[in-house]
């Protein structure tokens, strides 16, 4: 039992860091979907401000790439729920790179929408 861990461990590791090694050199090879979007975005939006993007709420198809809103906590707060978040929308081109990003939303954690 104990060698079926390391072997499950081993191929999503390796995956992880093939894509973060290749660079652009892997781009042809690497999936174009939506999941890839998503990781590239959240990646991405990540490293340009600093902080953790906690999760993504929409992902568009676009003619030339992606468009994706991604919620990243702007100011962490004691209680959680009046952290303050933000909703960032996110626009990757074909290859996954990120093109351009802007603040569309800022809200309480606690916050809920009213339609």
């Amino acid at each position: 039992m104990a060698a079926a861990e390391p072997a499950k461990r081993r191929p999503s590791a390796g995956r992880g860091t093939a894509r973060r090694s290749a660079g652009d050199s892997a781009s042809p090879s690497r999936p174009k979907g939506p999941a890839r979007a998503i990781h590239s975005a959240v990646e991405q939006l990540g490293l340009l401000l600093g902080r953790a993007p906690e999760a993504v709420s929409a992902i568009r198809p676009k003619d030339d790439g992606w468009e994706a809103d991604v919620e990243v906590l702007e100011l962490e707060r004691i209680p959680e729920t009046t952290s303050v978040m933000a909703t960032y929308r996110v626009t990757l081109d074909g290859e996954g790179d990120l093109m351009a990003y802007e603040r569309k939303r800022r809200y309480t954690r606690g916050q809920i929408d009213r339609r």
